[in-house]
């Protein structure tokens, strides 16, 4: 019910980059004398509970809200009525904003002096673009904050019932991303990683094969223990375990988003697992994650 009321009240945009960059230059010949705060924000990873005070806070006093497809739609209930929301969520292998035209969404509705969310799944600063987005914000004079969220690096883990740090078993924790920019090698360096006691790897499922074979390669056993958990935190989450030989075959089915845990750790999902999907909160917060997906809303 709360998903629907939000759909209509926000006004949907055919998903053309055309039509968007007319509606950027339309909004940045705005008159504004003094810009509006964009507050960068960290929406954790998934159930609408774990976002910051803070963030819930800005959420209730936003004019705009640019949120992205992890940020669990049901936070934009807590928006004011008057607020506006914009879709900019990337999908794999689909038509997405880019990150350039996401800077210039902010820079304009922020010089309209409005009180900017940029709402952006787990925390901003880890692997979130956070940066990218503060650096374009101050280079034209727009004032910003950042509210960390969650990390899905230490969420996801944790809501498989599996420590990403043990006294008598892992003493650190490296977290990677399982892609970088599509010009660089993604596994540049692996062989720096075989060695971790514990790796965390965000946004890596395509590229599970190949990463478990070039650990494998430089050294790490066939046999760790991995676990893939996907959709942490909500109803719809599941864990799926095996090792460094066989994950990839075993994981076949799911789709993004899923954080990677590789290490002797990983096995501790069968005695510390404690979230039950099916009892994880009301209805509420069953949001399904196609309802935002099809369109864009200026």
């Amino acid at each position: 019910m709360l998903a629907s009321a939000l759909t209509m009240r926000r006004r949907r945009w055919l998903m053309h980059p055309d039509h968007l960059n007319r509606d950027i230059h339309r909004m940045k010949n705005t008159d504004t004398p003094e810009p509006g705060t964009v507050y960068i924000t960290g929406a954790g990873p998934g159930d609408p509970d774990l976002i910051t005070l803070k963030g819930k806070k800005v959420l209730q006093r936003a004019d705009v809200v640019v949120y992205d497809r992890l940020a669990n739609p049901v936070l934009l209930g807590w928006t004011p009525s008057r607020s506006e929301h914009i879709y900019v969520g990337k999908r794999p292998d689909k038509p997405s904003v880019s990150q350039g035209q996401i800077n210039r969404i902010l820079v304009a509705k922020a010089r309209e002096g409005k009180t900017v969310v940029r709402l952006k799944g787990g925390d901003p600063f880890v692997f979130g673009r956070g940066a990218e987005e503060c650096e374009a914000l101050r280079s034209h004079g727009v004032p910003y904050e950042v509210i960390p969220g969650i990390s899905s690096a230490l969420s996801a883990p944790a809501y498989a019932g599996i420590p990403v740090t043990h006294r008598s078993v892992s003493r650190s924790f490296t977290v990677v991303t399982g892609h970088t920019l599509a010009s660089s090698d993604p596994f540049e360096n692996w062989e720096n990683l075989a060695g971790a006691d514990t790796l965390v790897v965000l946004m890596g499922l395509r590229n599970l094969p190949a990463i478990a074979e070039r650990l494998q390669t430089f050294g790490k056993p066939e046999e760790t223990p991995v676990a893939v958990i996907a959709h942490a935190s909500r109803p719809e989450q599941s864990v799926h375990t095996g090792t460094l030989a066989d994950i990839a075959d075993r994981v076949t089915h799911l789709v993004s988003p899923a954080t990677i845990v590789i290490g002797e750790l990983a096995r501790m999902h069968e005695q510390l697992a404690w979230f039950d999907p099916q009892r994880s909160g009301s209805d509420e917060h069953r949001v399904e994650p196609q309802e935002t997906v099809a369109t864009y809303a200026v």
